[in-house]
């Protein structure tokens, strides 16, 4: 018996997904398990197994098109087996709608008028003497080349007929006035366009509605991140195992949050859910805009395990390897831009969290200890709080507690 392949929900936001390559085509056959289909959601491009043995019967949608979830996009069945009740009677199937043929109305022919022949009066047309060629030019044009000491004949007319006219021995003038004197080059304006992806129409959509539906309030703290700097360089040095700044703030910001619940909620129109646990979102740039792969009770686990599962992600996120289950859940998220040199921005609330953190980078600056001037190195953070379920003193508690792990990172493996 025939099976209906629908169009899955890849992720728990996702309402349509895009149909970005088939592995298969009608005719072929198919086993369970084997990769039938690359479907694009709102998060990301993944590959779409199938669940059933067969022969691929019927294509529902076409490679580029979009459909709604639970759109029929292709039936697996026998070779052979007669599908034709099932395109008729299911109303989901993926079809298109033939476009109506529209006839267009003969258009009446317009008789041409004789134009008028204008014969060339003698006097505008002159010839070099230095040439049997006839050279097309008007009298005030010749006696402007004539004053100018300008060769008629190295200059391109631009009237009728390539005619030269009296711009065109003042261009020419002007363009050869020194030897000195470059051309100006050619300027023109070019764009382009390319359609919006799946995965960019769904974070302007989600971005929009945080920004616009939480009362986003911002802090700043600016930290000292010398002993951040030599408990990085000992760590590895000790433990031969390469991490980065970005997975000790992971692991300083997963310890504050399980101190602090309160910021590590989320906010629904009838509740809020405040989480022991720490799922944090990491933010990941990719190709077509952004991804947030979740580090799964990150607060538990230690700074190898950390780093690898952020550098795992972050592989794999630019490869669209990532599955459904590893972006979702999170209950905090961090963004890092300080690799681009980004001293200090603000960002908007991964919903439903309650917050999300800015990291930017470190600067190495003259600072005041023990009431002295010293070179010393920085980082600024910027939290982003949902006011609705986030106070300012809930938050302003959070951000001292991190700033201890930070600027004793000791602390963090205690």
């Amino acid at each position: 018996m025939a099976e209906v392949i629908n169009m899955p929900r890849l992720s728990d936001t996702m309402e349509e997904g895009t149909l970005s390559k088939w592995f298969k085509k009608v005719g072929d056959t198919v086993k369970e398990g084997e990769i039938l289909a690359e479907i694009e959601t709102d998060k990301a491009t993944m590959e779409f197994e199938s669940f059933h043995d067969g022969v691929l019967l019927h294509i529902g949608i076409d490679e580029g098109s979009t459909a709604p979830v639970d759109s029929v996009i292709a039936i697996i069945g026998s070779k052979g087996e007669d599908i034709s009740s099932i395109l008729k009677n299911d109303n989901s199937v993926v079809k298109e709608e033939p476009k109506p043929v529209v006839k267009e109305e003969p258009k009446p022919i317009a008789k041409e008028e004789p134009k008028p022949v204008v014969a060339e009066q003698q006097k505008q047309v002159s010839t070099t003497n230095e040439s049997n060629d006839r050279v097309l030019i008007s009298p005030l044009a010749r006696k402007l080349a004539d004053e100018k000491g300008v060769d008629i004949s190295s200059v391109k007319g631009s009237g009728d007929n390539g005619r030269i006219i009296k711009r065109d021995i003042d261009s020419f003038k002007h363009s050869n006035y020194s030897q000195f004197s470059q051309p100006r080059p050619q300027l023109s304006e070019s764009s382009y366009e390319t359609q919006n992806s799946t995965m960019r129409k769904a974070i302007a959509k989600r971005l929009a509605d945080s920004k616009f539906s939480a009362p986003h309030y911002y802090l700043n703290v600016e930290l000292e991140m010398d002993n951040m700097i030599s408990f990085r360089k000992q760590f590895i040095q000790t433990q031969n195992i390469k991490i980065s700044f970005n997975d000790i703030i992971a692991k300083a910001v997963s310890l504050s949050l399980a101190k602090h619940p309160k910021v590590n909620s989320r906010w629904y129109d009838d509740k809020i859910i405040f989480n022991e646990h720490v799922h944090l979102g990491v933010a990941v740039a990719v190709e077509d805009g952004l991804i947030v792969p979740v580090v799964k009770y990150a607060n538990s686990k230690d700074l190898p395990q950390i780093n690898t599962e952020i550098k795992d992600f972050a592989g794999r996120a630019k490869d669209k390897k990532l599955t459904p289950a590893e972006i979702e859940g999170s209950t905090f998220t961090i963004s890092n831009l300080g690799m681009f040199g980004i001293e200090s921005f603000t960002s908007i609330i991964n919903q439903p969290n309650s917050a999300i953190l800015s990291i930017g980078a470190i600067v190495q600056k003259p600072i005041i200890k023990n009431n002295e001037i010293m070179i010393g190195n920085t980082m600024k953070l910027t939290l982003a709080c949902d006011h609705r379920t986030v106070d300012g003193a809930t938050g302003s508690l959070f951000l001292k507690t991190l700033k201890e792990y930070i600027e004793n990172p000791v602390s963090i493996l205690i």
